[in-house]
C-alpha cells in the first residue's frame, strides 16, 4: 500500500494519528504510520522531554507534532496577542458565578490544599490558545528529527514555514471548508487535511462525503488527508475513493492499549453510541466535538450565561476541568460532568487494542474492500459463485 504521502515521509501505511499521548505516537510510527503528538498542552520543558522519549523509542521511524496556531486573535485589532492577565479581566462576573455555581451542585469539591503549587495539567494548558506559545513549542520541536508540523485553527504563519522547510520538515494545514483551502496553499503548506463535521475536537460543518472531494479537487495536486469518522478498513477505503492520499485519525486511539485516556474516559467511549456526541463551544469557546455530558448540556441550558469567544471560555474552564477531572472517582457529580473530545466513530470503539492491531486492521480492512471492488468490476465475484 502506496500512496504519494507514504513517498513524501517515508511511511508504510498512510495512517496518521493524532495524539496527546507520546505511547500511542511512538506506537504508529513502530508500526508503519504517522505519529503525531498534540503539543497545545505542553510547556517547552515538557515537550522537550516528550520528544526525546519518542525519538529514543521511534528510532528512525518518522514522527511529528501538531499545534493549534489561532488564525484570528482575541480583542486586538493590530494583530497583537493580549497578555492572558488582560485576557482573564475581561471574563464577566456572571460567567464565574454560573460556572462555580455548577460545580457546586455537582458535588465537585475544590482541589486539595497540597496541589496548589503544583503545575497542573490544565492549569498549564491555559495557554493552549495563545498564538505566541504555540509558536514557541515549534521552535523546540524544530531542535528535534520530526517530519512534519500540522496546523490547526489556521494558516501557520510564514515564518515558521520558512524555518521547517529549511530544516526538510513538511507543513500540513487542517481545514474544515473548501473555502479555506487556498489561504493555506497560499501560506506554503505541503499536506491538505479536510476535517469534517464527524470529527472530534474543533471540527467546521461539512460532512466528509462532501468535504473530501471538494478539498481534493481545490488543492490541485497538493496531497489531502481525510479526517473525521475514521477508524475501520472500510472507512480507510472510502476515504482514498474520494480522493484523500491518507488518512488523519485521532479517536481511534483512545480506546487503545497504549492510550493515557482517563480510565473513567475510557469506559464512557467504550458503551457510547455515535449519538453520544456533541458539537459545543463550552470547553474552548470554539465548535469543538466532545461526548455529550451534564458539562455541554449544562452550558446550552436555559440558565446558562452563554459561552465566551475563544480563549476566554478556555480560560474560564481550565481550572474547573481540573478539578473535575481530579474528582472523577470520588465524585458521581464530577462524572456525570467530565467528557473527552471524541468523533461521531465513537460509536465502534467498543474494544480495547493495542495500536498495532488497529493499523493492521485498517491496513487488512482496507485492502479486503479494494479487492472486493476489483472483482466486482471484473466479474469475478459471479464467476467465483
Amino acid at each position: 500500500m502506496r500512496t504519494s504521502v507514504c513517498d513524501m515521509l517515508g511511511i508504510e501505511f498512510p495512517i496518521f494519528a493524532f495524539s496527546h499521548c507520546r505511547d500511542v505516537v511512538a506506537a504508529v510510527s513502530k508500526a508503519g504510520g504517522f505519529g503525531v503528538l498534540g503539543v497545545a498542552r505542553l510547556t517547552p520543558d515538557e515537550l522537550e522531554t516528550e520528544l526525546r522519549w519518542i525519538e529514543k523509542e521511534v528510532g528512525d521511524r518518522p514522527f511529528g507534532v501538531d499545534a493549534q496556531i489561532p488564525a484570528k486573535l482575541y480583542g486586538d485589532e493590530s494583530g497583537a496577542e493580549l497578555p492572558r492577565e488582560e485576557l482573564e479581566a475581561q471574563i464577566p462576573e456572571r460567567h464565574r458565578k454560573f460556572i462555580n455555581d455548577l460545580l457546586a451542585r455537582y458535588g465537585v469539591p475544590e482541589l486539595p490544599p497540597q496541589l496548589s503549587d503544583e503545575k497542573l495539567p490544565y492549569t498549564i494548558a491555559r495557554d493552549a490558545f495563545s498564538r505566541e506559545k504555540e509558536v514557541a513549542l515549534l521552535e523546540v520541536a524544530l531542535r528535534h528529527p520530526i517530519r512534519l508540523i500540522a496546523s490547526a485553527l489556521g494558516p501557520p504563519p510564514a515564518h515558521l514555514v520558512d524555518a521547517a522547510h529549511r530544516k526538510g520538515v513538511r507543513i500540513a494545514g487542517l481545514v474544515g471548508a473548501k473555502k479555506h483551502v487556498r489561504k493555506q496553499l497560499d501560506a506554503g503548506v505541503d499536506l491538505i487535511i479536510a476535517q469534517s463535521y464527524e470529527a472530534a475536537g474543533h471540527t467546521g460543518d461539512i460532512g466528509g462525503m462532501v468535504l473530501i472531494p471538494e478539498v481534493v479537487d481545490a488543492a490541485g495536486p497538493v496531497p489531502v488527508l481525510a479526517a473525521g469518522g475514521i477508524a475501520s478498513g472500510r472507512q480507510f477505503a472510502a476515504a482514498l475513493a474520494l480522493g484523500a492520499q491518507g488518512v488523519w485519525c485521532g479517536s481511534v486511539w483512545l480506546t487503545t492499549e497504549e492510550a493515557e485516556t482517563h480510565p473513567l474516559v475510557k469506559e464512557k467511549l467504550l458503551r457510547a453510541t455515535s449519538s453520544d456526541t456533541v458539537r459545543t463551544l463550552s470547553e474552548s469557546g470554539k465548535p469543538c466535538r466532545q461526548l455529550r455530558t451534564a458539562w455541554a448540556e449544562e452550558w446550552e441550558g436555559p440558565d446558562s450565561p452563554g459561552s465566551l469567544p475563544s480563549p476566554l471560555q478556555w480560560l474560564l474552564c481550565a481550572d474547573a476541568l481540573e478539578r473535575i477531572q481530579r474528582a472523577a472517582y470520588s465524585s458521581e457529580g464530577a462524572r456525570k460532568l467530565m467528557g473527552y473530545s471524541v468523533g461521531q466513530v465513537v460509536g465502534s470503539l467498543n474494544e480495547v487494542k493495542p495500536v498495532h492491531q488497529v493499523i493492521f486492521d485498517m491496513v487488512d480492512g482496507c485492502l479486503n474492500v479494494a479487492q472486493g471492488f476489483a472483482d466486482t468490476l471484473s466479474g469475478n465475484e459471479e464467476l467465483d459463485r
